[in-house]
């Protein structure tokens, strides 16, 4: 549900958009209407939600200071300005870098709908640029040191760690490493879920699409490219695999991120 504030001083636009609007059919919930801006102010501090529909001129405080005040003091929303024709360019010039829509008045249901369409398609990219930014923030390096400083005790899961380390790049398997070892690969599969609490498999998925998250954020290289230097046998495996661990596609990563990739 996205969580809505109205703030809007004339009582009979106030409760109209309250009570005449269907907002649980529309994927929205109000949590607050409030009559100025100080109490938005407060109401968004309580709330924190998602979309705030706010008129311009208000006593005690307006919504123009309300929205800057707020954004000023971290707290993250979409402000939506509720005008009149008469006040729209005022408005539009007033706010123009950081209001996200205008709701004209008299307000139909129609244009709410539109507008938490939309809103909530821009809570998604925002989501996932946060999920983008955090795993650029964690990296490689981050994957690194918890290989680093896991507390293993078993020798053949420290040799195998050390294999995915060093060789995330190359085909590496469970088979494979225990071959080397001399042992059996169902009995260093089960030490090594037992020691690492994931699957081997896992485990190299993981770091190698840490990997790939830090060659994206470079912007050097083109997806299919990461995709083969990060040890995936096709596209359509790096593709399922990324996604599976970071919720969104490489190319959606790159956009959300900001990253421009190379011609």
């Amino acid at each position: 549900m996205i969580k809505t504030i109205i703030v809007e001083d004339e009582e009979i636009i106030r409760k109209g958009l309250l009570c005449t609007v269907d907002w649980l059919s529309m994927g929205a919930v109000v949590v607050a209407a409030c009559s100025d801006g100080k109490e938005g102010l407060e109401a968004i501090k309580l709330h924190q939600p998602d979309v705030v529909i706010t008129d311009i001129k208000m006593p005690v405080m307006d919504g123009l200071t309300m929205v800057e005040t707020a954004q000023n003091e971290g707290f993250e929303f979409l402000p939506v300005v509720l005008t009149s024709y008469s006040d729209f360019e005022y408005a539009r010039r007033s706010i123009s870098l950081k209001v996200f829509d205008y709701l004209l008045k008299p307000v139909s249901d129609e244009k709410i709908a539109e507008l938490l369409e939309k809103a909530a398609v821009r809570i998604e990219e925002i989501k996932r640029s946060k999920q983008a930014a955090e795993l650029v923030s964690a990296g490689a390096d981050g994957e690194s040191v918890t290989l680093k400083n896991m507390q293993v005790d078993n020798p053949h899961v420290k040799y195998a760690l050390q294999r995915i380390e060093t060789d995330w790049k190359d085909h590496l398997s469970i088979e494979g490493i225990a071959s080397e070892l001399n042992i059996s690969s169902s009995y260093l599969s089960r030490v090594f879920k037992t020691e690492c609490g994931k699957t081997f498999l896992d485990f190299l998925n993981g770091y190698r699409v840490q990997k790939a998250v830090e060659l994206l954020s470079t912007k050097e290289y083109r997806v299919y490219e990461v995709a083969d230097m990060t040890g995936f046998s096709d596209y359509k495996q790096f593709h399922r695999v990324f996604k599976e661990y970071t919720s969104v596609s490489p190319t959606e990563f790159v956009k959300s991120s900001g990253a421009v990739m190379k011609k």
